[in-house]
């Protein structure tokens, strides 16, 4: 256990600030509470005490799409064609990157986007993994290294037949496997690269293992058009006449192409949806809309980076007179992935979860302007230490699990070996 004292606890839904001394009780989904003097002094001598001198601790947050293989693409080598649109953009950027992991590419990436994940204050990650000439074991490869560094975790392998049915087959059987024995969820790349045959299968597998889906969504036009063509039926169609809506813990990445009566398919249904601003900006394929679907809606950052209080500034920034969008919904949206957690009882999300941020503000901060400091003066470097669980995992901006710099190091190593595939 943990004692914060003389913290400044921000309540991340009333935005209330209680200070005093908080215990943060340990182990998984346990809660946090103020203590008097009194009952301090009867704490054991085991429990960690750090004064806090009036920092801010605020529930930590959760990614909701997240691609840890991304880890080593920042700085590679651009492709010596450049993408005409986003079907290339796979094609010639991220399909080759996904074929090129190796198991030890699969481990560092994983352990570099946890460091990432936790130096942002992010507590639990749902990923969404894809490493087709490298299936066997990928997932237990990243949990393996999300429990080292201290993280909670949601993964899944991206089945598709883009790389043949063999290669299908065993993301199919991955998935399997890991969900025996470990929460998470069936992944699909995208219902124009997945055949009817791997929309049965996976329907199959969710509800053996009681789970869901997590598939990109009309993405770009192209995924639309496709399935029109091919099936005569558009995407969310397709995924609802084989039950994938049906699953309380299905995911639907993007969803920016969708039409009105998808849209309404998606809002009668279970399934959750995940909005990437700044991934759908950098791709082209142009901006997501809430309609209907803002109880539904959460963020992610689609791999591109592991900062969700920049995920939540770029919805709200990006999605002014596009989507019916202000600050307080912006906000809620970060937060949704907390209710599509907890309301699915998946393990992880517990109160004992925290952020310390070290924010001197210029501006008095009160529960009434509290989203004002958030979307205008909040960054990541405020955030000093993390807690997950109820134990220490970011104390002073040092990861305490691990040597940062030896994985960095690493990292660097392997993602020259990395490149040196891809040119």
């Amino acid at each position: 256990m943990i004692l914060l004292e003389n913290i400044q606890y921000i309540d991340d839904q009333t935005f209330a600030i209680t200070r005093g001394d908080l215990l943060v009780e340990e182990g998984l989904n346990q809660g946090i509470r103020f203590l008097n003097k009194e009952e301090i002094s009867k704490l054991p001598n085991a429990c960690t005490r750090i004064p806090s001198c009036g920092k801010f601790a605020i529930k930590s947050f959760v990614n909701a799409h997240h691609h840890a293989y991304s880890a080593l693409a920042p700085g590679m080598p651009q492709p010596k064609e450049a993408p005409k649109n986003f079907l290339e953009i796979l094609q010639k950027i991220w399909w080759k990157l996904d074929k090129a992991l190796t198991k030890e590419l699969i481990e560092i990436s994983a352990a570099a986007t946890a460091i990432s994940s936790a130096k942002n204050g992010v507590s639990f990650v749902i990923d969404h993994h894809a490493s087709p000439y490298s299936v066997t074991d990928s997932l237990k490869v990243m949990a393996k290294q999300f429990d080292t560094i201290g993280l909670n975790h949601l993964l899944c392998y991206e089945i598709s037949d883009r790389d043949g049915v063999e290669i299908r087959d065993k993301g199919l059987e991955e998935t399997d496997a890991y969900l025996k024995y470990n929460q998470g969820l069936v992944g699909l790349h995208a219902a124009f690269t997945l055949s009817d045959d791997s929309l049965r299968k996976a329907q199959i597998l969710a509800e053996k293992h009681n789970s869901g889906i997590h598939i990109h969504v009309a993405e770009d036009a192209y995924d639309e058009d496709y399935n029109i063509k091919k099936y005569g039926k558009r995407v969310v169609n397709r995924l609802s006449d084989f039950g994938l809506l049906d699953f309380e813990k299905s995911i639907l990445a993007h969803c920016i192409h969708i039409d009105e009566q998808e849209r309404a398919l998606i809002a009668n249904s279970k399934a959750w949806v995940v909005q990437n601003p700044e991934s759908n900006l950098n791709n082209q394929v142009g901006f997501f809309n809430s309609d209907r679907l803002q109880t539904k809606s959460m963020l992610g950052t689609d791999g591109m980076h592991s900062n969700m209080m920049r995920s939540a500034q770029s919805s709200f920034f990006a999605g002014m007179g596009k989507d019916a969008i202000d600050i307080p919904t912006a906000y809620t949206r970060l937060r949704n992935a907390h209710r599509y957690l907890q309301s699915n009882g998946f393990k992880g999300d517990g109160e004992n979860n925290l952020s310390i941020f070290n924010y001197n503000a210029a501006t008095p901060l009160t529960p009434s302007n509290f989203l004002g400091h958030f979307f205008y003066a909040f960054e990541n470097n405020h955030i000093e230490s993390l807690i997950v669980n109820g134990k220490l995992v970011m104390r002073d901006k040092i990861i305490l699990s691990v040597d940062e710099d030896i994985i960095m190091k690493e990292a660097r190593k392997l993602a020259q070996k990395l490149w040196d595939k891809l040119i």
